[in-house]
């Protein structure tokens, strides 16, 4: 029998409580009457169950318009970034012996340590003045911003994709395009859904680069929506626990959904096949 290391089990313990029990008061609250969600008792199971939290939640956040507005940019932005992100890999991998490739791969990875704080003023200025400051703008720029780390993931997987797969195809009279498309890209689907995920969660939860480039408060994604209970309806817990339930959902279902793939596809792009 395998020996059991209790003080790994015992920091995986609270490292598991830091993450369910904040998501246990955020269900049962939201869940309670308004009455329920001021007494001072965070922990108490709801009695009884009531929804007028996600009713009143649903109404003041516009929920189906700002859902709808987020699940568009989050979209654009994990399809923009994958198609992107291969295209620059796989230009990588293959001309890695030439200059501009490579040091094309390094501009890229040196972007990863400038987050959009940095350089938020400029951009804000930027997509104004060219008119991108509406949703497209954001799915522009977090493209961008995700660029670095996906095509890090993907240069490492493609590392691992034999040289000879292309070169029967080029025997048969594929062009480099048709190689790509029906040999290479068709084999990256574990890698495709790792960086698809983690595009996923940076632009649904995203809430900096929203509020600050889109400039019309119509076309505000949902994280900005929830704002509003940051100021006039702080009181009421119930209703705001409710919206951040229902926004947060669709992001754990789909790391839910697709976890197998994100491990699958960050370890096989981790050794050489």
């Amino acid at each position: 029998m395998e020996k059991v290391s209790w003080s790994t089990t015992i920091i995986l313990i609270l490292c598991a409580v830091t993450v369910l029990l904040p998501l246990y008061v955020t269900i049962t609250m939201a869940f309670k009457t308004t009455g329920q969600a001021v007494d001072g008792q965070a922990f108490s199971w709801p009695a009884p169950f009531s929804i007028e939290g996600f009713v009143e939640a649903w109404n003041l956040t516009k929920f189906p318009v700002g859902a709808s507005i987020s699940l568009l940019v989050t979209a654009g932005t994990v399809i923009a970034t994958i198609i992107l992100a291969a295209f620059a890999s796989y230009a990588i991998v293959r001309n890695w012996d030439r200059r501009l490739f490579r040091w094309s791969f390094f501009y890229l990875l040196a972007a990863m340590f400038i987050p959009f704080p940095v350089v938020a003023l400029p951009q804000i200025q930027l997509t104004g003045r060219v008119g991108l400051d509406n949703p497209l703008g954001v799915v522009i720029l977090a493209t961008m911003f995700q660029l670095s780390f996906s095509v890090l993931l993907f240069t490492a997987f493609l590392r691992s994709i034999p040289l000879e797969l292309e070169e029967s195809a080029r025997i048969d009279g594929a062009t480099t395009w048709q190689t790509f498309w029906k040999l290479i890209f068709p084999l990256l689907a574990p890698m495709s859904a790792t960086v698809g995920i983690f595009a996923f969660l940076y632009a649904w939860n995203d809430f900096m680069m929203p509020s600050l480039i889109i400039s019309d408060p119509a076309l505000q994604t949902l994280p900005v929506r929830q704002n509003l209970f940051q100021t006039q309806f702080s009181n009421n817990y119930n209703v705001s626990f409710a919206s951040y339930l229902m926004a947060m959902a669709p992001a754990i279902v789909a790391y839910l959904f697709t976890q197998r793939w994100v491990m699958e596809g960050v370890t096989q792009g981790a050794v050489k096949g």
